[in-house]
């Protein structure tokens, strides 16, 4: 028996009684009483304590590849008598043993909590759909490690002589258990930094984390009744009280959050009688015998799956319980975790057999699996890795354990050092020796111009990052003209940003929303969105509508992009570029892009063609029915500017497409071809060898022989359409092609361009000296800066190109394993007089140049 500082302390070195009296306010500064005898200072000091060290911790390990769970782990046992703990002065000030009573409290708290998010956002549907394969690698990922923690258990009782014996079944059944958890969280945020997320192994890894962790969390449910004093009491009771959730709480919890909802009623008067209904739950289930952390979680499973509702929830309690509750949990886990009674007692060597056998039980299971079903050993060892992402699952297993006194000081430790072990080496060790096989679709109307070609359905990635998003894109897809023969099929994705959130565990990137609109107002974003997309595809009898919400964090929303793109084999993919905003006046203006970097790499990675939407107010037009404006004109007014080159062409077939929509779209084409001034005034080919240069100009005239040969099909097939009005000028720079766009607009609604990127046209020389905006191209943002007076959108298009795209004057081709890719290209070149005007809405003007034969 011991006294410090006016307490009591008596007991062995695993088992601690502390007796003292309790101050709540104490002294001050002023004051001889030290304001750290008080619990209320002394706990804003270890909280304090704990969050800088996190924090600091955090910024540190993620250069290193760590998930977020290291750095609490490791911030803990920092705080704790394996480090700082160890010297007294830091232990008898910052935590001294009156102060575990108060830190195991909230981190009680911070548990019921948190296993109310777990279960919040819990959906077994991945389960019941999950693959055979992901069923296997989970049920196998259970067995195997379960027999390797009860053998290493008893592993360590050879290893190791002066381990003491305690409870030896029982200890090794909560070893087996860790084992068999896998942190579906951490995995999600592990595949996210490695770029996997997206891929075959990404989501095969995602299912199989989540039913690991389902039956673990069974596991650990069923270990806590049957280690009970009372276990024949305990199991009835948990049974009893999970059929009265499933039954009877979970048909009036819905009844009473729909009738809040439909009557827009639901108000934080409903949050917090939620809030409070989840502390007691957990004293329910505290009073059965287990843990109180189960019923919180059993709240959360039953809790409805609206959006309005889990939102709101969450709004009010992440930040709050991932920030400042389990933190605390962590530490009193570090308090705990004495490194330095490990050394002393157990032999290093078997430390690390320990580990290393700990790591290679998912790595054996996982392999066995692929073995089995003849697939990639590679591939099985790399997900057997990634199945060994422990997170707060494990550490509560641990600590449910040393609860119950069926761990000791050293197994505790022992366990907690090999789960942050296996942690740390996850995201490292993939980076390093795994490299994803991408797999290859094939399918060849990755373009516009193929599209039109097959006569096949169009299908369009439509983009919608918020609501004021949304009319824009569904008034452009109104006028892409569905019709039977060639009808729409619409991917409306709402991108959502995945937030550094640690309660997040069952996030579904891809759910699609296949249930009926409801006819009231949606609360949360996503809810209105799907409805105006609905409506939509009601309005539309040839329109079909997947609506799809992909949540993930900025920096990796163009690979959700590209793989939904790859997945859905769309010919297009229109994203809300976010740079011009609109003012109060209905004027445009500059701001700077939050997502420039998500545009460029969607432009550079994507399956098919690319359009960009800067929105000045598309969305405000009537999408119903011919309607017309104040002028008498049709619904959609379209100008569609033709410099040349595989981005215009296919800008152009939109535009086609478009046009075949008489009752809702007038369409303008511009087609500008170089002066006499500005075909002298080219540029010199860069090429220093004489074949290159022969090439390059081989190259040109070719590209030039697809635009004449794509425009006069175009003229010609829309001759008796006064919708469409075709007209060619000339000019010689950019400063004159962007005059003419001035001197020709007529009230335009949208402008449609190719991007042209990789296209160098003297035609726009000039322009691309104020470009500030390059996923947009020169004549792009030469049109949507606010220096351009238009109240008109644009509409940026990149047409696709294979990756192994090789330009060569006679065409080029790519070839995806046994099939090819070729472009839309016309055999038969159609001539057309220079001087000839086609018809009275056809007009060509020759200002300038009345010999350019080369046309």
């Amino acid at each position: 028996m011991v006294e410090l500082s006016g307490y009591l302390v008596k007991g062995s070195m695993d088992d601690l009684e502390a007796c003292y009296f309790v101050n709540q306010t104490g002294g001050n500064y002023f004051q001889s009483t030290s304001a750290l005898t008080s619990s209320l200072p002394l706990f804003a000091l270890q909280l304090s304590a704990v969050l800088f060290t996190t924090r600091l911790l955090l910024l540190i390990l993620r250069p290193l590849r760590q998930p977020s769970i290291v750095s609490l782990i490791i911030a803990g046992v920092v705080l704790g008598p394996s480090v700082l703990g160890a010297a007294p002065l830091f232990s008898d000030h910052l935590l001294p043993f009156k102060a575990v009573k108060v830190l195991e409290t909230f981190a009680n708290l911070a548990l019921v909590y948190y296993m109310f998010l777990f279960g919040l956002e819990m959906d077994l549907n991945p389960i019941m759909n999950s693959g055979s394969v992901a069923i296997w690698i989970a049920v196998s990922g259970i067995l195997i490690p379960l027999g390797f923690g009860f053998g290493l258990f008893y592993l360590l009782q050879l290893l190791d002589m002066n381990a003491k014996e305690i409870n030896g079944f029982k200890g090794s059944i909560f070893w087996a258990i860790t084992l068999t958890a896998t942190n579906f969280p951490d995995v999600t945020q592990v595949l996210t930094d490695l770029k996997l997320l997206r891929t075959d192994m990404g989501r095969l890894a995602m299912s199989s984390a989540v039913s690991s962790d389902f039956f673990s969390w069974i596991l650990l449910v069923l270990a806590m009744s049957l280690l009970n004093s009372h276990p024949y009491y305990v199991l009835p009771s948990i049974l009893a009280f999970v059929l009265l959730c499933v039954f009877v709480i979970r048909p009036a919890i819905s009844k009473i959050s729909n009738h809040a909802v439909k009557g827009d009623d639901f108000t934080d008067q409903h949050i917090w009688f939620i809030l409070g209904w989840i502390v007691f739950f957990g004293f329910i289930t505290d009073v059965f015998g287990l843990h109180s952390m189960v019923g919180g979680f059993m709240l959360g499973v039953i809790m409805p799956r609206r959006d309005a509702i889990r939102m709101k929830l969450m709004e009010r309690l992440d930040d709050f319980v991932s920030g400042i509750l389990m933190p605390l949990f962590f530490l009193t886990s570090g308090i705990r975790t004495d490194a330095g009674f490990i050394l002393k007692e157990t032999p290093w060597y078997a430390v690390l057999a320990i580990i290393f056998l700990s790591f290679g039980a998912k790595i054996l299971s996982t392999m066995l699996v692929f073995l089995f079903h003849n697939k990639p050993m590679e591939d099985g060892f790399a997900l057997g890795v990634i199945m060994n992402t422990k997170g707060v699952l494990s550490i509560i297993i641990i600590n449910a354990g040393r609860n119950i006194k069926v761990l000791n000081n050293q197994t505790f430790t022992l366990m907690v050092f090999s789960a942050l072990a296996m942690t740390c080496m996850v995201e490292p060790l993939i980076a390093a020796i795994y490299k994803p096989r991408n797999k290859l679709l094939r399918y060849k109307n990755r373009t516009i111009e193929s599209v039109l070609e097959n006569g096949v359905e169009f299908k369009i990635l439509a983009c919608v990052l918020s609501n004021r998003d949304a009319p824009c894109m569904i008034s452009l897809l109104e006028a892409s003209n569905a019709s039977p023969d060639i009808p729409i099929c619409v991917v409306a994705v709402h991108l959502v940003e995945l937030t550094g959130r640690n309660t997040a565990m069952l996030i579904v990137h891809d759910q699609s929303m296949t249930s009926k609109s409801n006819p009231i107002r949606a609360k949360s974003e996503s809810d209105q969105i799907i409805a105006a997309f609905k409506s939509y595809e009601k309005r539309n009898r040839d329109v079909s509508v997947k609506t799809i919400t992909a949540i993930s964090p900025y920096e990796n929303m163009h690979e959700d992009i590209c793989s939904l793109a790859l997945d859905t084999r769309v010919s297009l993919i229109i994203i809300p570029f976010q740079t011009v905003l609109l003012t109060a006046d209905g004027r445009a203006e500059d701001a700077k892009s939050t997502f420039p970097a998500m545009n460029q790499y969607v432009l550079e990675n994507a399956p098919c063609s690319v359009g960009l939407l800067v929105d000045r107010g598309l969305g405000s037009i009537v999408q119903t029915g011919p309607a017309r404006n104040s002028s008498g004109s049709k619904g959609h007014r379209i100008a569609m500017i033709f410099i040349g080159g595989p981005d215009d062409r296919e800008a152009l077939a939109y535009a086609w497409r478009m046009a075949g929509h008489p009752d809702h779209v007038s369409l303008t084409v511009l087609r500008f071809l170089p002066g006499r001034v500005a075909a002298e005034s080219a540029p010199e080919h860069s090429s220093s060898s004489h074949d290159g240069l022969v090439s390059s100009m081989a190259i040109q005239e070719r590209e030039k022989r697809l635009d004449d040969e794509y425009t006069y099909e175009f003229m010609f097939k829309t001759l008796d359409d006064e919708s469409i009005t075709y007209t060619e000028k000339v000019v010689n720079n950019g400063d004159e092609t962007l005059a003419e766009i001035r001197r020709n607009e007529a009230d335009f609604d949208l402008y449609i361009v190719g991007r042209g990127e990789k296209t160098r046209s003297v035609l726009t020389s000039g322009l691309s000296d104020w470009n500030s905006c390059k996923e947009l191209g020169t004549m792009g943002d030469a049109l949507a800066s606010s220096n351009f007076a238009s109240h008109a959108s644009v509409l940026v298009i990149q047409q696709y190109v294979p990756k192994n795209y090789i330009a060569n004057p006679f065409g080029f081709s790519a070839s995806y394993g046994s099939k090819s890719w070729q472009p839309l290209m016309f055999s038969e070149q159609v001539p057309f007089g220079n001087s000839t005007s086609i018809s009275h809405h056809y007009v060509y003007d020759q200002d300038e140049d009345d010999d350019d034969d080369d046309d």
